[in-house]
C-alpha cells in the first residue's frame, strides 16, 4: 500500500508519454454555454485507432466513462454506470459522430475526453486520448485575451540563447493555447513554429496566463516573432512583433530598474522549480515517515504478543 502513490505516478507519467506521442484532435479548447442551452463535443483524428470505436470520459472531480460511439454508424453503446447517460446523446452525424447535450446544466461543467484503443503486436494495447474540452455552464459572456509579447531576461540569454515573454490576460474563460510564428526582417511571409518540447515554458495565474519561449540567439538577425494565442472568443496576435533581443557579451550590463520587471517571469520559473522539488522531498518523508511507523507498530506486536504468551506460561 506504501508503493500505491508511487506506481499510480510511473502510470501517469506513462500516459503522458504516450499522449505526447499520439493525440486524437478536439478543436474546442473551451466552450462556454447559458443553462437550457446545447453543445456538442468533436473529436477527430480517430483514422490512427485500430478500433472505430470512441469512448467519451468526463472528467469533474473523478474521471468517468460516459458512453461508447461506434464511428461506422454513430451507434451508442451505453451502460458504464454514469449518472448523468441519460443526459447524453449523438448528434451533427454528418460530421464526425458528436457527443452532444440538448440541454446543459450546471453540474455538466467538467473536461470532456475523447479516448480510442490502439493496438501494439509487440506490447499491450494502449489508449490514445483528446486534448480535451473544458465546458463552462455560466452567464459570464465570452471575452478575448489581450496579448502582449517582450523579450524576457534570463539565465539562458547569459548562455547565447534568448526568451521571448507572451501575456494573455483579462480574458474568460481563461484557459488558452499559445503558438509562435517567425518572419525574416527583411520581407517574405510568417512562418509557424513547430511547439518544441523543453524550449517553451508556461505560468498560469489570476487573470492571466504567460508564455516564455527559447530562441536560438543566431536568429536575432534575421527574424522578428510573433505570439498567436487561441481562445475561445477567437484566435488573437500581439499587437506588435518583436524582434529577438542580441545575445549578451560575457559581462553582462548593469540592469537599469526599468529593467527589473522583466525578471519576474524568470524569478517564478525558479520559485516553480523550488515548490516542485520540496514536493518532492515531502512526498519522500512521508513515505519513509509511514516505513517507520509499520515497522514501530510490528515490533510492538511481536513484543506484545510474546509478553502474553510468556504470562501464560508462567500461569501453567
Amino acid at each position: 500500500m506504501l508503493f500505491l502513490p508511487a506506481a499510480a505516478l510511473c502510470c501517469l507519467c506513462s500516459a503522458l508519454v504516450t499522449m505526447a506521442a499520439e493525440q486524437l484532435i478536439q478543436e474546442d479548447l473551451t466552450l462556454t454555454r447559458r443553462v437550457g442551452e446545447s453543445v456538442s463535443f468533436s473529436c477527430a483524428g480517430n483514422e490512427q485507432c485500430d478500433d472505430r470505436d470512441i469512448d467519451w470520459y468526463q472528467k469533474n472531480e473523478t474521471f468517468r466513462m460516459i458512453l461508447r460511439i461506434d464511428t461506422n454508424d454513430c451507434g451508442v453503446k451505453s451502460g458504464y454506470g454514469h449518472p448523468q447517460k441519460d443526459d447524453f446523446s449523438v448528434g451533427d452525424k454528418q460530421n464526425g459522430c458528436k457527443l452532444q447535450i440538448e440541454k446543459v446544466k450546471p453540474d455538466h461543467s467538467a473536461t470532456y475526453y475523447c479516448v480510442c484503443v490502439k493496438l501494439d503486436p509487440h506490447s499491450d494495447d494502449y489508449l490514445i486520448f483528446g486534448s480535451g474540452t473544458k465546458l463552462s455552464v455560466t452567464d459570464e459572456q465570452v471575452v478575448k485575451p489581450v496579448v502582449s509579447v517582450y523579450p524576457a531576461a534570463s539565465r539562458a540569454h547569459l548562455e547565447g540563447n534568448s526568451s521571448l515573454l507572451c501575456v494573455a490576460s483579462a480574458m474568460f474563460p481563461p484557459l488558452v493555447q499559445f503558438s509562435w510564428k517567425r518572419q525574416k526582417k527583411n520581407g517574405g511571409e510568417a512562418e509557424e513554429l513547430p511547439p518544441a518540447e523543453g524550449e517553451q515554458l508556461e505560468l498560469r495565474e489570476s487573470g492571466r496566463t504567460i508564455a516564455i519561449r527559447m530562441v536560438d540567439g543566431s536568429d536575432s538577425d534575421t527574424y522578428k516573432y510573433s505570439c498567436w494565442v487561441k481562445h475561445e472568443g477567437g484566435t488573437v496576435e500581439a499587437q506588435t512583433q518583436q524582434e529577438v533581443p542580441a545575445p549578451a557579451a560575457s559581462c553582462p550590463p548593469e540592469r537599469e530598474p526599468a529593467d527589473l520587471p522583466a525578471l519576474q517571469p524568470a524569478d517564478l520559473s525558479f520559485q516553480s522549480q523550488c515548490r516542485v522539488k520540496l514536493l518532492c522531498l515531502l512526498y519522500t518523508v512521508l513515505i519513509v515517515k509511514s516505513l517507520v511507523y509499520c515497522c514501530g507498530l510490528s515490533l510492538l506486536m511481536i513484543l506484545t504478543n510474546k509478553g502474553a504468551s510468556t504470562n501464560c506460561t508462567h500461569a501453567d
